[in-house]
């Protein structure tokens, strides 16, 4: 069976000038820095990003927890949104392998923190509390609907770090299709940031790695940070040839995957039972709610959808994201949209 996934644009598979750049990469070792394909990685995302250096990483995971453990240390302390993935989703790394506590305000529905929430959450120099070092911003923002966050905000909050002498860390996942959402260079969204994570295991289709940005004496300190959580991968280069193509070929296409998704949004409003959470998915993501009279719950559908050839990702019971990338076509599309009409007893 040939498998639609909208689970996540995790699930991407590497296109196929990917998997010949990936057999013919130039090779060395990367923990020695000789690396040429890692190499050439590193600075062609730096120079995207506006930043002076980049150090690639397996995942994205370990792309931001490297960033807050050079950033902060011990009894240092983080200020998160409280839906961000950093809190929700990466298992407690900050605290369980950096001893860094993280201080949680709400997000807005727009994906940003408040100023007055982020100001008052910086602690005095008190030796009851701990020290405030980090503020951290997702950009695009998963949970809050996959919404970009603009660059003037950005900019306000980077202004409010440096007041306080905080750094600002962005986790900036799917910062590219924040940037074509919003019709700006990445490098204009990441400007404010001492650092920005970037995944190509996403919407830009590589199968593995991120990459971290920075100045130059961030970066070096990083990439002992790296050392020590495992991420030294040798000949590196054969993944970051993937990465490569995603970065030059598979950036500008991602207006694509968010039309896509808006044509699916539509049609799916036009199934009685559904509620879609926004007027119009803002990038690449789908949220949908389940009306109490539906037919059918979120999990229900999700197994249905499974017995079609359909991977799909329930929430909880009322609930449903739905992520369209490369791999996701009209025909796709179709096919979906059937399969809720079908499960939503209309069909």
């Amino acid at each position: 069976m040939e498998w639609i996934d909208l689970r996540s644009d995790t699930v991407t598979l590497p296109t196929p000038e990917m998997r010949q750049a990936m057999a013919y990469a130039e090779l060395g070792d990367d923990v020695f820095g000789e690396d040429p394909t890692v190499n050439r990685l590193e600075t062609q995302m730096a120079e995207r990003l506006g930043k002076q250096a980049g150090l690639f990483v397996p995942s994205g995971t370990m792309g931001n927890l490297t960033a807050l453990l050079t950033h902060c240390g011990r009894g240092d302390e983080v200020i998160l949104g409280d839906l961000s993935h950093t809190f929700l989703f990466e298992a407690g790394g900050m605290s369980a392998l950096g001893g860094i506590h993280p201080f949680t305000i709400p997000n807005q529905s727009d994906g940003t923190l408040r100023f007055n929430d982020i100001e008052s959450a910086i602690r005095a120099d008190n030796p009851h509390f701990p020290i405030s070092r980090l503020i951290c911003l997702e950009n695009t923002h998963n949970r809050c609907g996959g919404v970009p966050i603009t660059s003037e905000y950005t900019r306000k909050v980077g202004d409010l770090a440096r007041r306080y002498s905080l750094k600002l860390h962005i986790d900036g996942a799917r910062i590219f299709n924040a940037a074509v959402a919003l019709n700006v260079p990445a490098a204009e969204l990441a400007a404010p940031a001492d650092s920005v994570m970037i995944c190509l295991s996403k919407a830009l289709c590589a199968p593995v790695g991120s990459v971290v940005c920075g100045d130059s004496d961030f970066i070096q300190r990083a990439r002992r940070v790296r050392k020590q959580l495992g991420g030294g991968m040798r000949q590196a280069g054969v993944i970051a040839a993937a990465g490569i193509v995603a970065l030059e070929n598979m950036v500008d296409r991602l207006a694509e995957d968010h039309k896509r998704a808006g044509i699916l949004a539509e049609r799916l409003r036009e199934i009685p039972g559904l509620i879609l959470e926004a007027e119009r998915p803002p990038t690449n993501m789908v949220y949908v709610q389940f009306a109490e009279d539906a037919p059918i719950s979120a999990p229900e559908l999700a197994q249905m959808c499974s017995e079609k050839g359909i991977k799909l990702s329930a929430l909880g019971p009322r609930r449903m994201r739905l992520v369209v990338h490369f791999w996701i076509d009209d025909q796709a599309i179709d096919k979906v949209v059937r399969a809720f009409e079908q499960g939503l007893k209309l069909d």
